[in-house]
């Protein structure tokens, strides 16, 4: 059972993070079109110190199972 107020509030944040961070969405979304089977998705962080961090996963049958759920979702 989902808690109504935690959700509210999840929601409140997501709104906040998409306005300190708008060019995100629109990303997101056209990626999301791009991504197929054995696509590469490499993901790399760079803290205030300049130290870097990258990793990277190549998409599989069920991660395109996981993402056709969680749109349906949506």
């Amino acid at each position: 059972m989902m808690n109504i107020g935690a959700a509210m509030k999840a929601k409140k944040a997501w709104e906040t993070f998409s306005g300190n961070h708008p060019k995100l969405q629109p990303f997101l979304g056209a990626a999301a079109g791009q991504i197929e089977e054995n696509s590469i998705i490499e993901v790399a962080i760079t803290n205030a110190a300049g130290e870097k961090i990258t990793t990277n996963m190549r998409i599989t049958a069920s991660d395109m199972e996981l993402f056709r759920q969680l749109k349906e979702m949506m």
